[in-house]
């Protein structure tokens, strides 16, 4: 991962003990040297090599520099620098800056981060040819896709499934569909609960997306453009101005032609990200971003289960292209407007401020219809369907002090922030009806393709209005007791507010939660290259769901949802430029909603489940030409009820007890390089009743790629090398996705 410039004292390993300069005292030398201008640009750089350069050039004139070098550091015993000895300034340490709005929100080396977490950049997601988030997540241990009725993202994290805890520069982003990467700087994923940085939900650990931010230093443009054998394609352009020293404009925009494997699949995806940054004073930075996304597809749910003797049931084998569904009706579309605003101060050397300002607007349609159930022996299916809109307004305010300071002994990176949020949503559905019997499901013939008689979205079923408001304070206190040992103390107070109103059944829903959540860590250092840690966090889920949709619940059951993860890691920097990272953890869940296994209309409480795990990581550079990102996870997930019950005891849904995956970059030559990926997922049961089983599978890919120039790069991505027929993921037992056999995606990059 890329080294980052960071304010204050810690490099991720002692400045005394490795004779680098302090950061303090380097600052005050920079500006003294090359103004303030240069200073703040300092703060922003990122690479190891900008640094070097940057200090080099505010460094030239070494008898001016030594003569301010001098003064500067009259008031130490010791100086930190010994500038005649020194022709150049290495700041060590990998972290996740306050510059880069990353979820951490304070300025830590990843290698004190008490969570385990993975990041994406963007050169991986290139190199990969990664589409949408269940491309990443293939390759990130702990994590897996669900279906997600073949409309929205979602994922299951740590044994437990979301459709909300997805985050944008920090900020909640949690409308149902599914989001683009063509404007990621990178991809942050923190597993565990925890409600202080977050809020409100993240009970298996989040996704935050890191969008780019315009570069002062230059104009360039990044084109690039792809299609694959199935003959879809995707065009995406990447444009920066420098605008001056003090301002700069990017716009980023893509468009996608959609195909798979699956018959009657199509539909079309775009957006636009244009941001402006401006530098209004040495010490305070602007920055306005509006992102327009819009998504008109195919909604697919797949194949249908069938019945085994003696064990579950298993998908439907030898049908992996056939379109369960009306190819005409079956149709989702979205249109996205967000806008952001966010002003970075600098108050001193050692207290930094930010202020973010997040408007979005949603507007979601779904209709389908689906296989419900599937008769082999008689060739009968079963199909249902319905319609969903859904049209949301977030406001959000959030923000956030970070100050670095020393008390006696003892060092503080304190985070202090608050955060304020409204949310309107309204919904409705509207369930199918079929003309030859009047009801929303019918048996018909299997064929291939599929007979559909006549239907109409007719029905009313839901029409609720709500409105969400949440207030959170938090602060967190991570103390270097010494230059071995680390505390982390913190906690958050939210209260949550939701007024909806059910206009089918003139009924209303309110209710008021005010919660506290703690989060504490302890880091020793055995080495400054190695840590190990311990950490134990909360996280809240109102029993209004991630969507505020369950709102027919009787009072007894409105209690909140509560999820608490114990966690012990360790994190290894092998050399600067792999590190390895390994985590055992358990994560309770109190009580949550599910489907009754026996009326799939009904919603029962189920009062608890249980994960724990095992997470191991190596990424990095395993010689000068080899490259890997490789991660295995091991979740026992188990549920609960009171008392016992059908589902005592079951795996909860969709976790995998084992995944793996690795892939390598190999550089032939300076132009030819490969690419070699695998990827494992055990098999797993779709639902908590255990009664369908989806086979584990292996999946290899590969790359190639040729650099025509400095300029313009050839890359090749074959996916399913060995045309494995496997199923990924699922949303219900009888929605069940098929794998993509062996494909090609071709690929041109330029920079000009």
């Amino acid at each position: 991962m890329p080294r980052r410039a960071c304010f204050g004292r810690r490099f991720g390993q002692s400045a005394r003990q490795n004779r680098l300069v302090d950061l303090p005292q380097l600052t005050i030398i920079l500006k003294k040297v090359s103004g303030n201008a240069n200073y703040s640009q300092f703060l922003r750089l990122s690479s190891r090599e900008s640094i070097k350069t940057m200090i080099k050039s505010s460094l030239y004139g070494a008898a001016a520099l030594m003569a301010l070098a001098a003064s500067t550091a009259a008031a130490e015993e010791a100086p930190l620098i010994q500038l005649a000895a020194v022709d150049e300034v290495i700041v060590e340490g990998r972290y996740l800056s306050l510059d880069k709005l990353n979820a951490v929100k304070a300025p830590t080396p990843i290698i004190d981060v008490p969570q385990s977490l993975s990041i994406i950049s963007e050169d991986q997601i290139e190199d990969q040819s990664f589409s949408n988030i269940g491309d990443v997540l293939r390759y990130t241990p702990g994590l897996s896709i669900s279906q997600g009725e073949g409309h929205r993202d979602a994922i299951i994290i740590r044994g437990n499934e979301t459709t909300a805890d997805f985050f944008i520069d920090g900020l909640r982003d949690d409308v149902q569909y599914f989001r683009p990467l063509y404007n990621l700087e990178q991809i942050e994923i923190l597993r565990g609960s925890n409600a202080l940085l977050f809020g409100r939900g993240g009970g298996g650990g989040v996704i935050n997306r890191v969008t780019k931010k315009p570069d002062y230093d230059g104009t360039f443009t990044g084109l690039r453009t792809s299609i694959d054998t199935f003959g879809a394609y995707n065009v995406s352009a990447d444009i920066n101005y420098g605008l001056s020293e003090n301002a700069a404009f990017r716009l980023n925009a893509f468009y996608e032609g959609l195909n798979n494997h699956r018959d009657f699949f199509d539909g079309e995806r775009y957006a636009v990200n244009p941001t402006f940054s401006f530098q209004a004073t040495p010490d305070t930075e602007l920055l306005l971003s509006y992102e327009y996304v819009n998504d008109d597809r195919v909604v697919d749910r797949g194949v249908p289960s069938v019945s085994v003797a003696n064990g579950p049931d298993i998908p439907l084998e030898g049908f992996d292209s056939t379109f369960f569904g009306s190819p005409d009706e079956n149709r989702t579309t979205l249109e996205a407007h967000i806008v952001r605003g966010r002003i970075d101060h600098s108050f001193s050397e050692f207290l930094r401020g930010n202020i973010t300002a997040q408007y979005a607007d949603y507007d979601k349609l779904y209709q389908n219809l689906y296989a419900a159930g599937f008769d082999a022996a008689a060739a009968m299916v079963t199909l249902d369907g319905y319609q969903d809109v859904t049209d949301r307004q977030n406001l959000i305010i959030q923000a956030n002090l970070v100050s670095e300071f020393e008390t006696g002994p003892f060092g503080h990176t304190v985070l202090f922030g608050a955060e304020y949020g409204d949310q309107d949503t309204t919904n409705a559905r509207n369930d199918n009806v079929f003309a030859v019997n009047d009801d929303d499901q019918l048996v018909i013939p299997f064929t291939d393709p599929l007979v559909i008689p006549a239907f109409a979205f007719s029905d009313p079923a839901r029409n609720t209005a709500s409105n969400v408001t949440f207030t959170s304070v938090y602060l967190q206190d991570q103390i270097d007791i010494t230059d071995r040992f680390i505390l982390i103390l913190g906690g958050r107070y939210d209260r949550f507010e939701i007024d909806a109103n059910d206009f089918a059944s003139a009924g209303a829903f309110s209710r008021t939660d005010e919660e506290i959540t703690p989060r504490l860590g302890a880091i020793i250092k055995p080495a400054s290259n190695i840590s190990l840690y311990a950490s134990y966090s909360e996280t809240f889920l109102p029993r209004s769901g991630d969507q505020f949709l369950s709102l027919d619940l009787d009072s007894a059951s409105t209690r909140p949802q509560f999820f608490k993860n114990k966690e012990i890691g360790a994190k290894w920097d092998i050399n600067p430029d792999l590190s390895f990272t390994a985590a055992i953890f358990e994560l309770d869940r109190e009580s949550f909603t599910s489907v009754d296994p026996e009326d799939p209309a009904q919603i029962i409480v189920i009062d608890g489940s249980e994960t724990k795990g095992l997470e191991i990581g190596l990424t990095g550079e395993l010689a000068d030409r080899w490259s890997v990102s490789a991660g295995y996870s091991y979740l026992d997930g188990e549920v609960a009820i009171v008392g016992g019950g059908g589902t005592d005891g079951n795996k909860t849904r969709q976790t995998p007890e084992h995944m793996f995956s690795m892939w390598n970059r190999f550089s032939i030559t300076e132009k030819l390089g490969l690419g070699a990926g695998v990827t494992y997922q055990d098999s797993f049961f779709v639902r908590e009743d255990n009664a369908v089983e989806i086979p584990s599978f292996v999946r290899v890919d590969a790359a190639l790629y040729y650099d025509l120039s400095d300029r313009l790069r050839l890359q090749v991505n074959l996916e399913n090398l060995l045309n494995e027929d496997y199923f990924p993921d699922a949303h219900s037992n009888d929605n069940i996705s098929t794998g993509a056999p062996i494909n090609a995606r071709f690929t041109i990059t330029a920079r000009l």
